[in-house]
């Protein structure tokens, strides 16, 4: 499926939307991000990165939906973290210090991304000073305040209280991909899912 120009122009625009949530970006800073996009479709299942290969590029996720997950020696796997439409997706630590990333990413839908060569949006940022305080910005809230409010839930909350949460964050996305995915996200089994989603439908019906 070819991206159409006015396709392109949208999610361009919603790429500096999301860079401008975190600190204003002028129009010239966000012309030379422009240049270093490239667009790029993936098919269910496909497979973006691999564990232990070096993450080159980020993405921006125009649509679709895709996990990062670990695997342990016995082949069972982890998500780590699950993206949708709206937030950018990749390895930061393997792309900051190329080394091997240590997880998967995944597409769990056809996915359409934005991929941008790291090394080269590193330096515009280093160059740009607007660039500079949405990256500051950016780590502050997606790697230091919102890893430590999971790790948090995930030692202080019940595993109901840590799904009903997540649904909040993101509505109908148990429609969107498999009740798997999202039990092992919230590192929990399918069948305690499935319980939790059981008990919470109850307690509405009692509630009406």
């Amino acid at each position: 499926m070819n991206i159409s120009d006015e396709d392109k122009v949208l999610y361009l625009d919603d790429l500096r939307t999301y860079l401008s949530d975190y600190s204003s970006i002028t129009s010239s800073s966000f012309e030379l991000v422009k240049e270093l996009v490239k667009f790029q479709q993936i098919s269910k299942n496909d497979i973006l990165l691999n564990e232990g290969d070096v993450a080159r590029n980020i993405y921006f996720l125009g649509s679709g939906a895709v996990r990062a997950y670990s695997s342990d020696q016995q082949g069972h796997t982890y998500n780590k973290n699950i993206f949708l439409a709206g937030k950018m997706v990749g390895s930061m630590v393997s792309a900051l210090l190329q080394k091997p990333s240590s997880f998967t990413l995944q597409a769990l839908d056809e996915s359409l991304l934005l991929s941008l060569n790291f090394s080269k949006f590193k330096q515009l940022i280093l160059e740009k000073d607007d660039l500079k305080n949405y990256y500051i910005v950016y780590l502050e809230k997606e790697w230091v305040i919102d890893k430590e409010q999971r790790e948090v839930s995930l030692v202080m909350e019940s595993a109901s209280v840590r799904y009903q949460k997540f649904m909040e964050q993101y509505p109908d996305i148990d429609q969107k991909i498999s009740l798997h995915h999202i039990a092992s996200h919230l590192g929990i089994t399918p069948t305690q899912l499935s319980r939790i989603r059981k008990d919470l439908k109850l307690d509405q019906n009692q509630h009406m």
